[in-house]
């Protein structure tokens, strides 16, 4: 079948959405920090975030054992610690951190907000007991 705009199967498939602006939300309320927005799309197969870390606040050393991570810097600026040692991060700047990796984020003097995207985790699920 083929919509009026000449898309084969449209008529069928979910429609491509914008969703925000990183700048307007990043802009939004200076002092907040943490989650500014995230993706809470039904049937999604990703997860994405706006996270917001203070002025020289730092998310301590961790590493995702499950989830390749792609981090993209939108606003401020700081460091990714790594293994192999700091790597400043500013506007623009499109980091992978594959599954596994050890890492943590020191915000600069203005702060630091970044999108992070990764596959989405399968929800939690309740399994029974079986009874005798």
């Amino acid at each position: 079948m083929t919509d009026p705009e000449g898309f084969p199967g449209a008529a069928e498939a979910p429609v491509p959405r914008i969703l925000g602006n990183t700048e307007s939300l990043a802009a939004t309320d200076p002092g907040s920090t943490g989650a500014l927005w995230r993706l809470a799309e039904p049937g999604r197969q990703l997860d994405a975030n706006l996270i917001r870390v203070p002025p020289l606040g730092v998310i301590d050393t961790h590493a995702e054992p499950d989830l390749d991570v792609l981090l993209l810097v939108v606003a401020g600026d700081g460091t990714l610690g790594a293994a192999d040692g700091p790597h400043p991060v500013e506007p623009g700047s499109l980091v992978w951190l594959p599954h596994g990796s050890v890492r943590s984020v020191t915000a600069g003097e203005s702060g630091l907000t970044y999108v992070t995207v990764h596959r989405r985790r399968p929800g939690m699920q309740i399994e029974g007991r079986l009874r005798p």
